[in-house]
């Protein structure tokens, strides 16, 4: 994907930025920047796309997304409706890898800061109680100065480090910087958010990419990894799984709201996708959720 360079505005002050984000459209766009990103989500949902991965983020989320790596956070349309009742609520630090000094990760004692973040070049989402200790370390950040807001920096990177992660990106993406189409790639990503629940045809996506429908199956799977009737299944399951995880409305409502037209693609593609079973994936979440609250 040809994402676009963001200017991450630097404070003269600090060698770092940790900042609060109250509304969900900042930097609302497929983009990279050469700092890395550790983002938690307080509050908010949406559609995650970080280089050729796409899954939902949730309330509580703590992502670490390396340097140059494209990445887009898509908060649900409900964020966007002027209900004061539905906010986002996001803690977010842009640091360059270098910024403590050239050496720094080349020290022995912190083989395990250089390798995570090393490991971040994919993006790597946090499980368990690491993530609340890495959230609860962001907060601090907002509001510490001087070489304590270095320190919890390194504290959080240490936490993730010996923590629980899974990568996001494929091994074998490789983004390419020659040429910018960021404003192609938004807008292919917008319209099959806003329509996935129809049938899309090529003809229609391809106008809104403005290339020839001959060109765009070839184009946008030389820029994913993935064919586009693959992309859209992914954003279907990643629907199905909100729905099963809120559990207001049943599994055949659910197949018809995601946009499938019968249950045998239905179950196809959803276990694909994740390796379960619709009612698979809902008993699995409900009995996690159970474990999460015990643990309390």
């Amino acid at each position: 994907m040809k994402p676009h360079l963001l200017k991450v505005l630097q404070n003269p002050l600090s060698s770092f930025n940790v900042r609060q984000d109250k509304v969900p459209y900042i930097n609302n766009r497929w983009h990279y920047h050469a700092e890395a990103e550790l983002i938690h989500f307080k509050k908010g949902h949406g559609t995650q796309f970080i280089g050729d991965h796409i899954q939902n983020f949730n309330d509580g989320d703590v992502v670490l997304v390396g340097s140059n790596l494209p990445h887009y956070w898509r908060f649900d349309d409900v964020y966007f409706k002027n209900n004061p009742k539905v906010c986002a609520d996001v803690r977010v630090a842009h640091f360059c890898e270098d910024f403590w000094g050239a050496h720094f990760l080349k020290l022995p004692e912190n083989t395990a800061i250089h390798s995570v973040l090393d490991k971040s070049k994919r993006g790597l989402i946090i499980h368990g109680r690491s993530k609340e200790k890495v959230a609860e370390l962001l907060e601090k950040m907002l509001y510490m100065e001087g070489s304590r807001k270095i320190i919890l920096l390194m504290e959080a990177l240490l936490i993730i480090a010996e923590s629980t992660t899974t990568g996001l990106a494929s091994i074998g993406f490789n983004n390419d910087f020659k040429e910018v189409e960021s404003d192609r790639i938004n807008a292919i990503f917008e319209f099959t958010l806003a329509n996935f629940k129809r049938p899309i045809t090529t003809e229609e996506i391809a106008a809104v990419a403005n290339i020839s429908p001959h060109s765009f199956c070839r184009y946008f799977k030389s820029r994913t990894r993935k064919t586009y009737s693959q992309f859209i299944n992914e954003i279907k399951v990643g629907h199905i799984c909100k729905l099963l995880i809120e559990d207001k409305i049943s599994v055949k409502q659910i197949c018809f709201e995601s946009g499938f037209l019968n249950f045998a693609s239905f179950h196809k593609y959803f276990k694909q996708v994740t390796g379960n079973t619709p009612l698979q994936y809902q008993k699995k979440f409900l009995a996690k959720k159970v474990l999460d609250f015990s643990a309390l």
